[in-house]
């Protein structure tokens, strides 16, 4: 379940773009922007005139009279790589604009930053005063990510009252599934299973509208229509909790039937409604199907083998079967990897680990080196960490096999210690390289050079220094994770 997150570094970003993306999510219905299309022209171009026209459009826009057209300017100077130059027209835009969407947006981080939901809110009675709600449409979704976390902060302190006051505060109709799902998390992660059924209805509801197209073909549509499947699939978990079966099962057949949501995961969660209702052949038939598709985790395992011994009546052949399984589903893998394995080079990197020392990829040639980029923040890399783990004990004893957990894309000042306490934390044996920030372009070099779009994210270079495999995520079974690892090395090493 995902929980409403803004962080300092988000609101900077918003900054930026709050005049450009946001105001862009209904750019279907609005005349073509000109000076974008232009710009990026300029920007493709290698031709030196066209550089030189560019800074001046550039020049040009950071001196204009519309806090738009400067944000517009410090947008691709940013995206040029430019940081200084962003920097200090982002300092020139506060002052010429101090009741602007930037200004605005930078005062709003004191709501975030502070400690309790009282504080918050006090920050909060500050900020309305001297930004009052203004614009329309998507102009006011700034204000609803601020009620949206002082409603998180109060459900988070058991507070429903306080949290249902600001999450009706909502404006944004396309944001309201969004913010809804984000105080239903809180309450939630609280025990309070009333009101996070309520909001997780609502989300799903609000989303809902859209899902069905009965709204405008916008951007706008799309984003608030993206979280519906996944709702379905969380509503039918809290009523499950809340022992509302029936009603659970009519939620987990939408979220089993979506193409979106299809997985073992709600194959197994409708198969533990079907189990509740003693409907055991169904809940079988269901599980089967995870099972067979090579990513059941380790409890989806085990209750497939308890539904087996109801259906069959005993555990007689269970085995056999397990094992006819498993031959499918690594002869289903090994089909799928033949068809993704790549040959290109690896970008060399030297980088130091969380004990001080170098570690250069050029110099472990020879040896099939598999990089896994995370992050301390990343829930998904870190849920994925015990199958990494077990990778690592697989080939510990292989000299030819060598395994590098690049900490990137930090959030804090601190991040080689923040890594080195995680992974001391867990006791996991993994070798960890820092790729920090360049103090200059304020740009993680290395994950920036391998084109990582999302982490977690690993690379399996094979010996001569190319890279064989790439894959993103990770989808909750240990084991599936394990063979995938194993069966790329084992193509590696085999040529």
């Amino acid at each position: 379940m995902s929980t409403l997150n803004i962080s300092n570094k988000m609101l900077g970003l918003l900054s930026i773009l709050i005049l450009g993306s946001i105001s862009g999510l209904k750019a279907q219905t609005k005349p073509v922007d000109t000076t974008r299309i232009y710009l990026d022209k300029l920007v493709a171009s290698k031709e030196p005139a066209d550089k030189a026209l560019l800074e001046a459009k550039l020049q040009k826009l950071a001196a204009a009279d519309q806090e738009k057209d400067v944000d517009l300017a410090i947008n691709y100077y940013y995206r040029l790589k430019n940081v200084k130059a962003s920097d200090s027209l982002v300092q020139v835009e506060l002052q010429k604009f101090p009741k602007g969407a930037r200004a605005r947006g930078q005062e709003a981080s004191k709501i975030y930053d502070a400690k309790t939901a009282l504080e918050k809110e006090n920050a909060y009675k500050i900020w309305i005063k001297k930004f009052p709600v203004s614009g329309s449409g998507e102009e006011l979704i700034v204000y609803d990510y601020v009620v949206s976390a002082i409603a998180s902060e109060y459900a988070k302190e058991k507070n429903a009252t306080k949290a249902i006051e600001y999450i009706n505060k909502l404006q944004v109709d396309f944001w309201k599934g969004n913010g809804f799902n984000g105080v239903a998390d809180a309450f939630y992660k609280t025990g309070d299973l009333k009101n996070a059924a309520v909001y997780y209805k609502k989300a799903m509801e609000s989303a809902k509208i859209y899902y069905d197209g009965k709204l405008p073909n916008e951007n706008s549509s799309k984003f608030a229509a993206s979280g519906y499947p996944g709702l379905t699939m969380t509503y039918a978990g809290i009523l499950f909790e809340q022992k509302k079966y029936d009603e659970a099962l009519i939620y987990a057949d939408l979220a089993a039937k979506n193409p979106k949501t299809a997985s073992p995961r709600s194959n197994f969660q409708y198969a533990k409604i079907l189990m509740a209702l003693n409907r055991n052949q169904e809940a079988y038939a269901k599980l089967e199907e995870a099972v067979k598709s090579g990513k059941a985790n380790d409890e989806m395992s085990s209750t497939f083998k308890t539904l087996y011994i109801k259906v069959k009546g005993s555990d007689v052949g269970f085995d056999a079967y397990a094992a006819e399984i498993r031959k499918g589903i690594l002869a289903n893998l090994q089909q799928k990897l033949n068809k993704e394995i790549i040959n290109k080079p690896a970008v060399d990197f030297t980088l130091t680990d969380i004990e001080g020392k170098k570690v250069t990829l050029s110099s472990l040639k020879g040896k099939v080196v598999i990089l896994d980029f995370w992050a301390t923040w990343c829930g998904p890399c870190k849920a994925s960490f015990p199958a990494m783990q077990m990778a690592v004990n697989k080939y510990k004893e292989d000299p030819n096999v060598k395994f590098l957990f690049i900490h990137t894309w930090e959030k804090t000042a601190t991040p080689t210690q923040d890594a080195s306490d995680y992974i001391k934390s867990q006791k996991y044996s993994f070798e960890v390289l820092m790729d920090t920030k360049d103090p200059d372009s304020k740009v993680n070099k290395v994950v920036t050079d391998y084109k990582v779009s999302g982490i977690p994210s690993k690379f399996v270079i094979d010996p001569a220094g190319n890279i064989r495999f790439n894959l993103m995520g990770f989808d909750g079974s240990n084991e599936a994770a394990v063979d995938e690892i194993s069966m790329m090395i084992d193509m590696i090493k085999k040529g």
